[in-house]
C-alpha cells in the first residue's frame, strides 16, 4: 500500500529551490518515527536534497539512472505501482510535488503534518484532494517558532 508524507502550508506549500519551506524538529521526528524501518520512494530532486541515505529505511529514487548510494533505482513508475499497489506493506511516498501527484491515485493513506502558516514564495506544492474520499484523523496539534501545526492522518474510505 502508498502513503504519502507531507508538511504543507495553508496553499499546500511543500517547497522552494529544493528546500522544504516549513522548518519544524517535532515534524521531523514525527516523519521519522512514522517512516522507520519502512520503504520510502522519493524523485531524484529530493534524494538531491537529503543531507544523506535516511537511516532505517529502504530508499527508493525515482530516476532514469543508477542512483549512488540508494537502496534502488526506479526507472518505470507505472511497472513499480502495479508491482507493489497491492502489497500490505506501507511504502512512503516522500516528494516531490510530480512524484505526489503520481501517486495520490493510490495512496491509501496521507498524512498531512497541516501548517497554519503560508509560503508566497513557493515553488513546490502537494496536490489537491478530494478530502470526502478519506476519514481524517487528528493526531496531534502543536506549537514551534511561532508555526502552530497539526499531524493529520488521512484514510482511503
Amino acid at each position: 500500500m502508498f502513503s504519502l508524507i507531507a508538511a504543507v502550508g495553508k496553499n499546500l506549500e511543500l517547497g522552494r529551490k529544493g528546500q522544504l519551506v516549513f522548518h519544524i524538529k517535532e515534524d521531523m521526528k514525527y516523519f521519522r518515527d512514522i517512516t522507520m524501518g519502512h520503504k520510502v520512494l522519493m524523485g531524484r530532486k529530493t534524494w538531491e536534497s537529503l543531507p544523506g541515505k535516511l537511516k532505517g529505511r529502504e530508499n527508493i529514487v525515482v530516476s532514469r539512472h543508477d542512483v549512488e548510494r540508494a537502496d534502488l533505482a526506479v526507472s518505470d513508475l507505472a511497472k513499480f505501482i502495479a508491482e507493489n499497489e497491492k502489497t500490505k506493506e506501507e511504502i512512503f511516498i516522500i516528494g516531490g510535488g510530480q512524484i505526489y501527484v503520481e501517486f495520490l491515485p493510490h495512496a491509501e493513506n496521507i498524512y498531512l503534518t497541516e501548517v497554519e502558516a503560508e509560503e508566497s514564495r513557493a515553488d513546490a506544492f502537494f496536490p489537491e484532494f478530494d478530502k470526502s474520499k478519506y476519514t481524517r484523523e487528528v493526531i496531534k496539534e502543536g506549537k514551534e517558532n511561532d508555526l502552530t501545526y497539526t499531524f493529520v492522518k488521512y484514510c482511503k474510505k
